[in-house]
């Protein structure tokens, strides 16, 4: 995904909700400048804050990083294809981490989930509205939640509130790969 597709359609959106900075930015629990410098640049900001701005703007994250093509349905049922797995943001922003998108062809949906692959750098720490679910698949992964250090292995599960500061990175010889599911809690 384009990163600078990612903060057109924020401001888009944004707009066609008659929304100002300020008020996003207040629904974000962020400034107006941060707002602001999101809009009116190339980088797209990190996903705790991507979730942030698509709960106050009312939609899923799946809007915010959509091509003009690949916008999603309202079907009652959604399939992705392997080979349709959408990689939504792989550097800088997001700490190393890669993210692959799995059900961003469904509109509407309370759950996001994802393949993420950590680096094995320290990441920076996140925290968003709603649950979350980490399942490692392979490699293994130390997670850190609310100032405490926990190491997830092959097979392991996690499950925890996501408004606690959290954060993770791959350890050992080969990348983690962790299957993960966010519930954002949606705005009335």
């Amino acid at each position: 995904m384009d990163e600078k597709q990612i903060v057109k359609n924020i401001k888009a959106l944004r707009k066609s909700k008659k929304m100002s900075l300020a008020q996003l930015a207040k629904l974000c629990n962020l400034t107006k400048g941060y707002v602001s410098k999101i809009e009116n640049s190339h980088k797209a900001p990190p996903f705790s804050t991507l979730a942030k701005i698509a709960s106050a703007l009312d939609t899923d994250v799946t809007i915010l990083i959509a091509d003009e093509s690949e916008l999603p349905t309202n079907l009652p049922l959604c399939i992705v294809r392997k080979s349709e797995k959408k990689k939504v943001i792989t550097q800088g922003t997001l700490y190393g981490y890669q993210y692959e998108a799995l059900a961003h062809k469904k509109a509407g949906k309370n759950m996001e989930p994802y393949v993420i692959m950590p680096a094995f750098d320290e990441a920076g720490v996140f925290s968003h509205e709603g649950e979350e679910f980490m399942y490692v698949i392979e490699g293994t992964h130390e997670f850190m939640y609310d100032g405490k250090k926990y190491i997830l292995e092959e097979g392991d599960s996690i499950y925890f509130d996501s408004i606690i500061p959290h954060s993770g990175r791959s350890v050992g010889g080969k990348r983690a790969k962790i299957l993960s599911i966010m519930y954002s809690y949606k705005r009335k």
